[in-house]
């Protein structure tokens, strides 16, 4: 591992993933940075490093706290890089596996906040493609959603990149399944598996391989069984198949914010979730890649064949319990999860 990057001291490894290596470091005054560095391979890939810079400038263009700032970055290094503001504190999948199932007061408090970020990335012109637990780190001054590039960088999700399987198929919307345009409407269904997970400390479409998982996120219902009755109808409608069908942030933030409230207060729910207007204007970005024949299975045929699997543990890693399905468009088992890992 490099020991200098740029003006960059680096202390050790945070993490490693298809894209690089992300690395803590500080600056000459002792300031901390998250410093991401791109795999050699990928540094010799022209078009690669064009997405590359695209990544860095969406980045420069979010606006507010609801990310880790950009503090520098040379795309002309032998190996790109970029670093951001360190931001201190567990991921949300961290904490909920150490946890167990967040407090209804908690998770609708997390939910706003994410979704009051996930206007400000909106705005810049970015859909992220890839929210989910691991993917946001709960630092004292509130949330922050990390981990853009891959997704933007790479043109699709993370479910694959380089003929690598990666990412948690659970998370994405049933648009970047079927290898539709995505729009701020695909982020919104991603945050609502991911309220879902914090709720139940387990994901809304159960455990399997990413064929199993695809096949259920485009065809089947979310499991909400665990998720507490005042957040159940607002996730359930972040979850809807169709897009148009979702809220919008702005309207899951006002939303999530009174339920917070009235939670902390321990009061019951005042009213349904809104819906998304169907004549409300997105923009869309180009179409991902289409990741799976699944997706474009009869519901009414076979279902994946290893649907009777159980996930790998890196799958289970991603929530508690086991959620066998006998098919992958067969009956659900409900009941109760275990609090262990």
């Amino acid at each position: 591992d490099p020991r200098i990057v740029g003006s960059f001291r680096l202390h050790r490894r945070l993490g490693a993933g298809g894209m690089g290596v992300v690395y803590l470091g500080s600056d000459r005054r002792g300031q901390r940075v998250a410093l991401k560095v791109i795999r050699p391979d990928l540094a010799e890939d022209q078009e690669f490093r064009s997405r590359f810079a695209r990544e860095v400038s969406a980045a420069r263009r979010i606006r507010g706290g609801c990310t880790a700032r950009l503090v520098a970055a040379d795309l002309e290094a032998d190996r790109p890089w970029f670093a951001t503001q360190y931001v201190p504190g567990p991921s949300l999948h961290d904490r909920v596996a150490e946890e167990g199932p967040l407090r209804a007061a908690d998770v609708a408090s997390i939910g706003a906040a994410l979704s009051e970020g996930l206007v400000a990335v909106h705005e810049a012109g970015v859909v992220h493609r890839d929210l989910k637990p691991s993917n946001i780190l709960l630092s004292p001054k509130g949330p922050r959603i990390i981990d853009f590039g891959i997704a933007w960088a790479t043109g699709a999700s993370t479910l694959t990149h380089v003929g690598t399987a990666v990412g948690s198929p659970g998370f994405l919307a049933p648009e970047q399944v079927r290898g539709a345009a995505v729009t701020p409407a695909t982020d919104v269904f991603s945050l609502g598996a991911t309220l879902a997970y914090a709720a139940m400390a387990d994901s809304p479409f159960g455990h399997g391989s990413s064929e199993v998982m695809l096949y259920r996120v485009v065809h089947e219902e979310p499991q909400l069984h665990g998720v507490p009755d005042a957040l159940a109808p607002l996730v359930r409608a972040c979850l809807a198949k169709d897009p148009e069908e979702r809220p919008s942030t702005l309207q899951l933030s006002m939303r999530l914010k009174e339920i917070a409230a009235r939670e902390a207060q321990g009061l019951p729910a005042s009213r349904p979730p809104v819906q998304r207007e169907r004549s409300e204007e997105r923009n869309a970005v180009r179409p991902t890649e289409r990741y799976t024949e699944y997706a474009e299975r009869d519901t009414r045929g076979r279902g994946p064949e290893r649907v009777g699997e159980r996930g790998s543990e890196r799958e289970r890693g991603q929530g508690r319990g086991s959620s066998s399905r006998s098919s992958a468009a067969g009956p659900r088992t409900g009941g109760s999860r275990p609090q262990q890992s």
